[in-house]
């Protein structure tokens, strides 16, 4: 057998792999028949653009779900307010599959990996069913477009035209994004983050030209009604006030998370700007966003892909299969959840229902107090590239 020969089945195996793991997935939504929420939402927004119709005056799907973007968002949603149902969860299954492939590769890109093909097929198959991921496919969420894009451009070489315009646009798209342009600016690379903050203000300039009636109302009275979004307390809801929340059994924890919340956002950033690479600097800030944010859903932390990859790099492979296992064990779903017994639970219930921010604040902690690894061996770059380990600070 020849080294082509082997080559090419590895690849075929591979790349089958993966397309039975999204086979399996259809499968599933068809038995089920997964309503996918959020991409309903989306439809329904960009139908809203088009048609007039109050932009945050509808609810959507019998969860009554309302719009909680800014209206930027709105109106990329545009061309999927055309799209019939059934091609409308075609496409999400179909884009995310794609996108969750794109951001493994970004992920070994960042972490100094090899990103062979039929590696990059074989994770992406196994991070299928990663909890985060397989939501975000059955609600047809935008998580890992959102990841995608802001792991391409903080992963650009220092320097690079425009670093930092995705930021925005993400930015622009869902507020979240906006703390990796803050990480920019406490990490000195103040071109770049104010390349962020232009692209960012000139989203929001936009929403205000075409919708200005909605960005009015966004940006003065739904950006702060958090519980629009939904329920801070249920186990859907990963961020530290969603574990504080039902750690008290208090539906509103008020200062009892505020306070903490205030502590992890300094703490988070600091550490982000005290490391020594941007590896862990940009997985930090990302960490810290999620657990700082009023509402995390579970779907939202897409991250642990590039986490463990960065894990994997590190020579850690007991500790990224354990981080791995932990996203897949969905032991936030196994206790009760059923009307308000998410606020009822038992001291031995908590940590199963709030896994997520319990790891992000051990890693805040950990990194604390850890000592310098040693930096992944760079992989070989094209010649001109002025970083060459892309995702590490040079200088």
């Amino acid at each position: 057998m020849t080294y082509r020969t082997v080559i090419l089945r590895s690849h075929t195996a591979a790349a089958l792999l993966l397309a039975l793991s999204v086979s399996a997935l259809l499968a599933l939504c068809a038995v089920q028949r997964i309503p996918m929420a959020d991409a309903l939402v989306y439809r329904a927004e960009g139908s809203a653009v088009v048609t007039g119709r109050d932009l945050y005056g509808f609810t959507v799907t019998q969860w009554r779900l309302p719009a909680t973007y800014p209206p930027f968002a709105a109106i990329l949603f545009v061309p999927i307010g055309w799209l019939p149902l059934g091609l409308l969860k075609a496409v999400f299954v179909a884009g995310n599959a794609a996108l969750l492939t794109l951001l493994v590769w970004l992920s070994c890109r960042f972490a100094g990996l090899r990103a062979t093909l039929p590696a990059v097929c074989a994770a992406s198959a196994a991070a299928l069913w990663l909890e985060p991921v397989f939501q975000t496919l059955l609600f047809g969420q935008i998580n890992l477009a959102l990841a995608c894009l802001v792991l391409w451009d903080l992963t650009r070489a220092p320097g690079a035209i425009g670093k930092g315009f995705a930021l925005g646009i993400a930015a622009g798209v869902k507020l979240t994004p906006a703390v990796f342009i803050l990480y920019l600016l406490v990490t000195r690379r103040v071109r770049e983050g104010l390349t962020g903050l232009a692209a960012f203000a000139g989203t929001v300039l936009l929403g205000a030209v075409a919708l200005p009636a909605a960005s009015v109302e966004f940006w003065t009275r739904r950006v702060f009604e958090t519980d629009r979004v939904g329920k801070a307390w249920i186990v859907d809801n990963q961020s530290l006030q969603g574990l504080v929340a039902r750690g008290l059994g208090d539906p509103s924890p008020g200062l009892a998370w505020a306070v903490p919340a205030a502590a992890l956002a300094v703490a988070g950033l600091w550490l982000a700007r005290r490391v020594p690479d941007d590896r862990w600097g940009i997985l930090l800030t990302a960490v810290t966003a999620l657990l700082v944010s009023p509402i995390s859903w579970s779907h939202h932390w897409v991250w642990c892909v590039p986490l463990i990859a960065v894990l994997v790099a590190e020579g850690r492979p007991r500790l990224a299969t354990g981080v791995a296992v932990l996203f897949t064990a969905r032991t936030l779903w196994l206790v009760p959840h059923q009307g308000d017994l998410d606020l009822r639970l038992s001291w031995w219930q908590q940590p199963l229902a709030s896994p997520y921010p319990l790891l992000g604040v051990g890693l805040l902690v950990a990194m604390a107090v850890r000592r310098p690894v040693a930096p992944v061996p760079a992989l070989p770059v094209p010649r001109g590239e002025r970083n060459p380990r892309p995702g590490v600070r040079v200088g």
